[in-house]
């Protein structure tokens, strides 16, 4: 016997109605947004989306789930290790919307597919791994020259610092100071400094165990559950036109260990003095490490 579709969209989201209106619901409904990315935070944004309401995704990820992702990736259990994040990803969000409609490229993004994977989208959030730096500058290349917006919000110690990039305002490798030719870890350093110009975290991470080179750094659910929080609320300001977005040079974060927020415009993004300054900082902090023994 068929199991009976018990699935009923306007039911099932309709404890956000008086946060949203119908015409609202059924705006995100219709939305489109592209994912690259699904591990922490990437995964993370997908499921809160979909428990918003948000009926269509585009997804990339060409990795699968590991051990070591179990600390704050919600994809990742010992049900799931060695499994495509796409898949896992897609039947998580399905299990919650059966309707929703989901693209997969299970490759991940690159020169040759990324045109066809924003097409008919309506917001991108970046979702990549931190140091995937080529990827997105693609990536926010390409959105930029398909008119889009694009939200990244960084998981950093038990913080989320979201920068949004409109496609008429600076440009990702403007706004971070980044240039073809740039060595890696000098592109890694400017990506950190320009993702949290007010640097929150900074005071209690433990340095010994942050090295740009071997692509290692803490992470935490914590700053996870953050950033999704703060991405999906800007997605419902720029999908539904509620407030004006937060575009560069403007940026936040938000500290929960250390009950801060602050918020500010940055123009010249990197290229400020005070950016400068902290680059400069930020290289000797890491120069400076002693390895974990």
């Amino acid at each position: 016997m068929a199991t009976p579709n018990l699935f009923r969209y306007e039911e099932a989201f309709t404890s956000n109605l008086g946060l949203f209106n119908e015409e609202e619901q059924a705006r995100l409904r219709q939305a489109t947004i592209a994912l690259p990315g699904l591990g922490g935070v990437g995964g993370a944004h997908l499921i809160t989306l979909t428990r918003i309401g948000v009926g269509r995704f585009v997804i990339a990820d060409g990795d699968v789930f590991e051990l070591r992702n179990f600390n704050r990736q919600l994809g990742a259990t010992m049900q799931t290790l060695g499994k495509q994040k796409v898949d896992v990803m897609a039947d998580m969000a399905r299990a919650i919307n059966p309707d929703v409609s989901i693209r997969s490229f299970p490759e991940g993004i690159h020169e040759t597919n990324v045109r066809e994977f924003l097409s008919g989208c309506d917001l991108v959030i970046d979702g990549l791994d931190f140091f995937q730096m080529n990827a997105r500058r693609l990536l926010f290349r390409s959105a930029k020259a398909q008119g889009l917006h694009v939200i990244t919000c960084g998981p950093l110690g038990f913080s989320t610092a979201c920068l949004m990039f409109s496609p008429t305002g600076p440009s990702f490798d403007e706004f971070m100071a980044i240039e073809d030719g740039m060595d890696e870890q000098e592109q890694l350093a400017r990506f950190a400094v320009g993702l949290a110009p007010a640097g929150l975290h900074i005071p209690y991470i433990d340095r010994t165990r942050v090295s740009l080179k071997a692509h290692r750094g803490p992470s935490s659910i914590i700053a996870i559950n953050l950033c999704a929080a703060v991405v999906a609320t800007e997605a419902i300001n720029l999908l539904l036109n509620r407030q004006e977005p937060w575009c560069v040079p403007r940026y936040a974060q938000f500290d929960a260990y250390r009950r801060c927020y602050r918020k500010g415009t940055l123009p010249g993004g990197n290229r400020h003095p005070l950016q400068r300054a902290k680059l400069w900082y930020l290289k000797r902090y890491l120069r400076q490490q002693t390895p974990p023994s």
